[in-house]
């Protein structure tokens, strides 16, 4: 058993990697800029510790253990909404490679894009660069370099689903002929796992890779036969970046700020440098098309683990969650609406299930329309639905709010908005003790432009709201 510091525990890989991690029986110290975003609960307490801290703050790595045999580095900040995340990139693995030399650890490893090509876009670049960075410790350092990532819940895989489901026929740019090598999420964790105190990977790379080379083209066609679609896709020549990105943006759940750096990233071929790293780990690699399959699996059987879009980097966590927490009483706007039920059961499993797929159980075509309006101004609009149709926890994205808090014991749940909007919103269900549910949506506004709007959105809101709790309390 080792003792293993990881990194980026809250994103998409490292929520997958924990677990994993904690099944071959090492004890794992998550680092995290916001504990709240972590639950642990279902893990044993001896095997697995959170500890609080910002690699953009060295001060706060203080507090972190120096008696470690290992660290996964799995920090990225490619869907940043503001500043140049590639100077944030490598400011954090300089201040990483600083802490990392006070300890006794004995290999660091890092998952990085693929950087064969002469010409990189800014995120590989950043990617490359943050692995140089972390070489210069004295630790050794493996680093595994993958292209595209399918699994349920990939940034990718979420796209070319947007894209196949909802584009029969497509018009599109004409980089959708660029190769590319994907990699199945379960690969991934195993070449991750498969690494770890291997000696001979020590200040080496590996590029890690599918058995499929396909264009993005073939991808779609591929997904498109897999879920049994029919597809048409034309390429055109007009497409400049930023209409690409735009492209990306309306049609896809993906930010803009994630469409734009995908978008270049895109534009350049990420084949692979043969190894045979996958036959010394007795890896076998998993086609693309099985690689689909494997994700509907998951997504069917509600066991999504992580999804890109809970590990946005946003105000909320840049601040925390637990800052959103108390919901102000002065200078705000309200409505409130209270209902008993019946069954209060029911009404709880309504409330976890809310928004994504399951929808918002009243006026849903307004709900559409409200996440469109976003979309058209620079929002995160509905598409980013939710991981699991049943269970939500605390960071999580849910269409276009953030879950807070939520406490099955407390009967409570409490969100965020991320939607564009002149001031802060809040909206929280709970059900007390003699079976009433409370509905609460609170508006502070920013302004005349925010007293504006709650106005005009007020009949809206009485209309929408007060049918959406006769829906949650209906037996």
């Amino acid at each position: 058993m080792m003792k293993i510091l990881l990194t980026g525990a809250t994103g998409y890989i490292g929520r997958r990697l924990l677990p994993v991690l904690l099944d071959e029986g090492h004890e794992v110290i998550c680092l995290v800029r916001d504990k709240d975003r972590l639950d642990i609960k279902q893990y044993k307490a001896e095997q697995v510790s959170v500890i609080e801290a910002d690699l953009m703050k060295p001060s706060t790595l203080k507090n972190l253990p120096r008696d470690i045999d290992a660290a996964y580095y799995l920090v990225h900040s490619m869907s940043m909404s503001g500043g140049d995340f590639s100077k944030e990139e490598l400011h954090s693995a300089e201040h990483f490679v600083e802490f990392m030399d006070t300890t006794n650890a004995g290999q660091i490893i890092y998952l990085g894009g693929i950087v064969n090509e002469q010409h990189l876009s800014k995120h590989l670049e950043s990617r490359k660069a943050v692995e140089e960075t972390l070489r210069e410790s004295k630790v050794p350092v493996t680093a595994l370099r993958a292209g595209i990532i399918v699994g349920s819940g990939s940034a990718s895989f979420e796209i070319i689903r947007d894209l196949a489901e909802k584009l029969p026929v497509m018009i599109a740019p004409k980089w959708l002929k660029t190769k590319c090598q994907p990699v199945a999420i379960r690969n991934v964790i195993q070449f991750l796992i498969g690494v770890l105190h291997k000696k001979y990977t020590y200040n080496l790379h590996f590029d890690i890779y599918g058995p499929d080379t396909l264009s993005y083209k073939q991808m779609l066609e591929q997904f498109a036969d897999v879920r049994k679609l029919k597809l048409k896709i034309f390429l055109v020549p007009v497409f400049t970046p930023k209409l690409s990105s735009y492209w990306l943006y309306f049609v896809t759940s993906t930010a803009y700020p994630l469409a734009k750096n995908l978008v270049n990233s895109m534009k350049v071929d990420v084949i692979a440098n043969n190894n045979d790293l996958s036959d010394r780990l007795h890896i076998d690699l998993i086609p693309y098309k099985k690689a689909i399959s494997l994700a509907f699996e998951k997504i069917e059987q509600n066991l999504v683990l992580s999804s890109w879009n809970d590990a946005g980097d946003n105000r909320i966590f840049a601040t925390g969650l637990t800052s959103h927490i108390e919901i102000p009483r002065f200078g705000v706007f309200r409505d409130k609406q209270s209902q008993e039920t019946r069954d209060p059961d029911k009404a709880l499993e309504r409330i976890f299930a809310i928004g994504g797929r399951n929808g918002w159980y009243y006026a849903n075509w307004l709900w559409s329309f409200r996440g469109f309006l976003d979309r058209l101004f620079g929002g995160v609009g509905l598409r980013r639905g939710r991981k699991n149709a049943a269970e939500v926890s605390p960071g999580d994205a849910l269409d276009f709010w953030r879950v807070i808090y939520v406490s099955r014991e407390e009967k409570r749940l409490l969100m965020y908005a991320e939607m564009k909007l002149p001031g802060e919103a809040w909206l929280e269900f709970k059900i007390d003790d003699k079976n009433c549910v409370t509905q609460i949506a609170t508006f502070r506004p920013l302004g005349l432009a925010g007293r504006l709007y709650w106005y005009a959105m007020l009949p809206f809101h009485f209309f929408i709201f007060k049918g959406m709790l006769n829906k949650i309390v209906e037996v």
